[in-house]
């Protein structure tokens, strides 16, 4: 279980320096709440939106590939957080959207693939 949680840590990291190379503004990580987590929050400074993201990492394919392990559970779970953190924070005003970062690592390689609006 601890590799799995340190592949998954180094996935986050990765996603973050990413986006900010690529305009967002990081305003949490792995915020936790009943309704479930949510990896990264951000602001789309491009299009003044707020992101949720959820970070999935794979090593290999045996298991698919990493947007599969968002499926219709993970998805109810993501939107129910993502209600409670707007709701907490009166987050009223923006526009939101929820995207998917899968981040590939190979060794010293890793490759991040961004799926917007992922449902």
């Amino acid at each position: 279980m601890y590799q799995k949680h340190s592949i998954g840590k180094l996935g986050e990291n990765l996603a973050c320096s990413y986006l900010i190379r690529n305009n967002y503004k990081i305003i949490e990580r792995n915020f936790y709440c009943r309704q479930g987590e949510i990896d990264i929050i951000a602001k789309d400074l491009s299009s003044n939106e707020l992101v949720f993201f959820e970070v999935k990492t794979r090593s290999n394919f045996r298991f698919g590939h990493p947007v599969d392990a968002v499926n219709n559970n993970k998805q109810e779970h993501l939107k129910r957080a993502c209600q409670y953190y707007i709701f907490k924070n009166y987050l009223y005003k923006f526009f939101i959207r929820i995207d998917v970062i899968e981040v590939f690592v190979k060794t010293d390689n890793f490759r991040i693939n961004h799926i917007k609006q992922i449902f």
